[in-house]
């Protein structure tokens, strides 16, 4: 999700540690913390919830100034994409925690009678956030809730890419919740060097596929556990039955919001292409440039390239000619304020950069097949993205959709919104990532879940020990199946 990162000196604004501290000496105090005992108690992860809604409830303004200097994001999408997701998050998590906490009981064969097993929830430890630039609020805030929850000291890493957001965080979070156990450490890619160095009990990265096998090696010198949220480009099958004309409408709606009205398309989540039937391209072409330009009328609606260099990566990939040819609508560049209108493009050759590097940007290619079903191999036969889009009321399709193609989700129907429902998972497969968070799925991720097995003495099964004879063979295999009349008359002697 994010991208190549600038030196230190880049991002202006305040010492990298905030506090003056080395890295070594951040770690230490998070270990301290948590060794000490005190973000086990349920009593100390709600007061960290609460501290965190606290702060996104009293510092909103300054919030929605961070997320516009960095990104010109709109506060209406500041908040429907971060803020408002987390106060949710953060709300989920202060209400159920305590039934998240709470030890699972797991069933236990007769045989083991008298015993009881459960499944305890314990926290992981010291783990360590890596969050990115295009989401830069609701990607640092959101694993923290999960971690907090599951009773962590936490290291959050924003991105430098997003300085106003990196230094709203560390202004913040220490006013708001434990300093002692969670803390921001702001820097450039050298101070990620230096995290790294260190053990931790688990690290989230977020970003591109190439800082994440920098950090898994890293990782990997402590055997530390690593969750890697990638992103792809994310595909969007639309079929011809979608309905009737406000149906139509509606999909359309969804795809336009799916791909420009998320930090203009600069998002893990966003459609990058549409895949259509080609004589269905005209209505489709018609439904999107009406649709552009009632959403984004006002310019200022939809969020700027978060800098020069993303701007010329995404700059070159329309210079290209046969790109270029492509072009239908939009394409204008205003490199001064960093702006790309919302631009469609007919069949780009699919050996093209645009078709074979995620965009992430304003940028959406449109490719045609003959059948839809074709658009099942044309996913296929590319690297498994983080989600699939399909807008249809084929109930047959779906189902090939869902059985034929992987990717860390299926939504059908709409884009981007699967990303709210707490219920759902949020992580990728394959070269998207992998580990799940959000809701309970976020709890889990930072926790392990201890097996705890309590056996009594009043009955002991000597078949289990030497020496060894061939009726106890035959008690054992009894046993393996569960066959517990068998089991007996073997002990008998009524079998062999």
């Amino acid at each position: 999700m994010g991208r190549v990162a600038p030196s230190v000196d880049e991002i202006g604004g305040g010492q990298p540690l905030g506090l003056g501290e080395t890295v070594s000496e951040t770690v230490g105090e998070l270990r301290a913390a948590y060794e000490s005992g005190k973000t086990r108690s349920l009593e100390w992860r709600q007061s960290q919830l609460r501290g965190l809604l606290r702060l996104l409830a009293e510092e909103e303004a300054a919030a929605f100034w961070a997320l516009r200097e960095d990104l010109g994001k709109h506060h209406a999408e500041a908040y429907r994409d971060e803020i408002g997701v987390l106060v949710k998050s953060a709300n989920t998590a202060l209400r159920e925690v305590g039934k998240w906490m709470a030890p699972e009981k797991v069933w236990v064969p007769l045989i083991a009678f008298p015993a009881r097993a459960q499944l305890e929830p314990q926290p992981l430890g010291v783990v360590l956030v890596f969050s990115c630039w295009n989401v830069p609020l609701g990607l640092s805030l959101e694993p923290l809730v999960g971690a907090l929850a599951a009773g962590n000291a936490v290291a959050l890493k924003p991105s430098e890419l997003a300085p106003a957001t990196a230094k709203f965080l560390g202004d913040n979070i220490g006013k708001y919740m434990d300093a002692t156990a969670v803390k921001v450490i702001q820097g450039g890619p050298e101070v990620g060097e230096q995290l790294m160095e260190h053990r931790w009990d688990k690290v989230l990265f977020t970003g591109s596929p190439r800082i994440a096998r920098v950090v898994m090696a890293a990782a990997a010198k402590h055997l530390t556990p690593v969750a890697l949220e990638l992103g792809g480009k994310c595909p969007c099958i639309f079929d011809t039955m979608c309905g009737s004309a406000r149906d139509l409408q509606t999909a359309v709606n969804r795809v336009v919001g799916g791909k420009w009205s998320s930090c203009a398309g600069q998002a893990c989540l966003a459609i990058d292409y549409v895949l259509v039937e080609e004589r269905f391209v005209p209505v489709l072409i018609k439904a999107l440039k009406s649709t552009l330009k009632k959403f984004f009328a006002d310019s200022d609606h939809m969020a700027r390239i978060v800098n020069a260099r993303h701007f010329q990566r995404l700059s070159g990939l329309l210079k290209d000619t046969s790109v270029a040819a492509s072009v239908l609508h939009g394409g204008t560049l205003d490199a001064k304020n960093l702006c790309i209108a919302p631009t469609i493009l007919l069949n780009p050759p699919l050996d093209s950069a645009i078709m074979t590097e995620e965009i992430f940007g304003p940028l959406l290619p449109i490719i045609t097949v003959k059948k839809i079903e074709d658009s099942i191999d044309f996913v296929r036969a590319r690297p498994r993205p983080l989600a699939v889009y399909a807008f249809t009321k084929n109930a047959a399709l779906r189902r090939r959709i869902v059985e034929e193609t992987s990717s860390g989700s299926v939504t059908f129907n709409d884009a981007v919104v699967q990303y709210g429902i707490d219920s759902l998972p949020f992580g990728g497969v394959g070269e998207s990532g992998f580990g799940q968070y959000h809701g309970k799925h976020s709890f889990e991720m930072f926790s392990h879940k201890k097996a705890v097995l309590t056996r009594g003495y009043l009955i002991e099964l000597t078949a289990r020990y030497p020496p060894w004879d061939d009726s106890k063979i035959s008690m054992m295999r009894q046993l393996y199946r569960y066959n517990y009349v068998g089991f007996v008359l073997t002990f008998l002697g009524l079998k062999k």
